[in-house]
């Protein structure tokens, strides 16, 4: 087999390995000489194709013909270009909801189980900044309290998460609230035993509105405080470090318990994608996330400029009609953001993606919509905001990883899955992140960056329905504390990035 054919209707197919100028290649019933060298996942026609014409993968369209195409043509962006298209929103008609495990017959986890309720999946303690200004002071403190933890063993770490907003923008509008849900979401997180909260003092984003706004206060979960006002950088580490000493009994003696797996919140992510990843390990994690799902858990979706052409699958599953206007109005939103910022969403597929053999982000987008799975869409959520509802959530975000993921985690992701084809390097502290390997290429390269190969369900040796069951349990292990491969390499204290609307002032 030297090439796969996706969908009957396909009028290209992905070659499995590099193919070298006038290799006879053969696929559903029809044989054909390759016109050129053509590099492994990336497209060969299968059919002429007329210049203008639409190119199917998927069944879907995902650019058209620059030129005419013969049979045994390289397909990519010499030849495949955007255009405009028609789609079939179709509101609701694939929204069949799928048949729930029995709570008692749910899966479980060992997990900790919060005073509000909430489960984490990991025990850690947290430094949040208000503004850029107090990353120093924040990092002080957390590497002072990680020396610390030999005598916490039940600790999983004290992580500072610093970015590089708070100050030089609007007190009211898109860009301040989205950092306040950002950090509030932090703050509230059932993967933070405690968490302190430091500023500078006259930054725009106040630590005192930030609170009364969020229904934050002073606990012994929850403690604030600015550099100004505990009297220069040095007081402030020391004051942080008091703070530390006084939350390092409490959370040491937080312990595991078996919790439904009803409780699990997934993040799904992909990075670094190739032709692979919409054929191997995306669809696999939305059939995991469908198990999921099935015993009473919940999927938050996000990456909206890469459902961007493929935007209409999920409309079509969406609960309501309101649910997927609101997606459709997120999309709207999409496209006058990056008109008035001179940037095209086809710009998204990156160097990386191309070279992987993705030429357009409909094509992109068609492969990444797999993570979503075969549920109906319950919720659309601002980014960062909480997702109240059970089953499938979309939140909107950029499709930048690390942006993305921390809105998603903000809106209480307690584990992620991440799917790459060419070998993105994440972790996110204080959630844990499953590396899923698209192809067997780049898991016999970075195979200790890995912790699940999809990519023998190309070779056979799995399919889409056995991988995702694999997924699933593998999720619940690290749930319950197996430390994935992210967090073994020391992945996650770098990862924290709030996304930044507006103009910086």
């Amino acid at each position: 087999m030297n090439l796969i054919r996706i969908n009957a209707a396909d009028n290209v197919a992905i070659a499995v390995n590099d193919i070298p100028a006038g290799a006879l290649l053969g696929v559903a019933g029809a044989s054909m000489e390759s016109r050129a060298a053509i590099p492994a996942m990336h497209k060969v026609a299968i059919t002429a194709i007329a210049g203008g014409q639409p190119i199917l993968k998927y069944g879907q369209v995902i650019g058209f013909a620059a030129a005419d195409i013969a049979p045994g043509d390289h397909v990519h962006v010499h030849n495949c270009r955007m255009g405009e298209l028609e789609k079939d929103y179709g509101f609701c008609r694939h929204a069949v909801s799928p048949a729930l495990v029995p709570a008692a017959a749910q899966a479980r986890f060992m997990g900790y189980l919060r005073a509000d309720g909430r489960a984490g999946t990991r025990n850690f303690l947290g430094v949040l900044t208000s503004v850029n200004c107090s990353a120093t002071v924040a990092r002080g403190i957390a590497a002072r309290g990680e020396a610390l933890l030999a005598d916490y063993p039940g600790i999983d770490g004290v992580v500072a998460l610093a970015h590089s907003s708070g100050c030089g923008m609007q007190g009211d509008d898109e860009g301040y609230l989205t950092l306040r849900r950002t950090l509030e979401g932090y703050a509230r997180h059932p993967n933070f035993a405690g968490v302190m909260l430091v500023g500078l003092g006259c930054e725009t984003l106040q630590i005192q509105r930030v609170m009364e706004e969020s229904g934050l206060a002073d606990s012994g979960r929850f403690r604030a405080f600015t550099i100004q006002d505990a009297g220069g950088t040095r007081a402030a580490i020391e004051r942080g470090v008091s703070v530390l000493k006084e939350m390092l009994p409490a959370a040491n003696a937080c312990r595991r318990e078996p919790i439904p797996a009803s409780e699990l919140v997934l993040a799904v992510q992909c990075g670094g994608s190739d032709a692979l990843s919409g054929l191997t390990a995306n669809p696999a994690l939305g059939e995991a996330g469908d198990w999921l799902i099935r015993h009473g858990g919940s999927v938050i979706y996000s990456e909206t400029p890469e459902i961007y052409g493929a935007e209409h699958l999920l409309t079509q599953r969406a609960q309501t009609p309101q649910i997927a206007e609101a997606l459709l109005e997120r999309i709207r939103w999409w496209e006058d953001y990056t008109r008035i910022n001179g940037v095209e969403l086809d710009s998204n597929p990156s160097p990386g993606n191309k070279a992987g053999g993705l030429t357009t982000i409909l094509e992109k987008s068609l492969g990444a919509q797999a993570k979503s799975g075969s549920t109906p869409m319950t919720g659309v959520y601002r980014y960062a905001e909480p997702v109240t509802r059970k089953g499938l959530a979309f939140m909107d975000s950029p499709g930048y990883d690390p942006v993305s993921v921390t809105g998603q985690v903000a809106s209480g992701a307690n584990v992620i899955c991440f799917t790459t084809g060419r070998g993105s390097a994440f972790g996110f502290k204080p959630v844990p992140c499953l590396k899923l390997a698209s192809n067997q290429r780049l898991f016999d390269r970075m195979g200790e960056d890995m912790d699940i190969n999809c990519g023998d369900i190309v070779s056979g040796d799995s399919d889409v329905q056995r991988k995702g069951e694999e997924i699933f349990e593998r999720v619940l292990a690290v749930a319950s504390g197996e430390r994935t491969a992210s967090e073994l390499l020391g992945y996650g204290d770098n990862e924290f990035n709030p996304w930044k609307i507006g103009a910086t002032v």
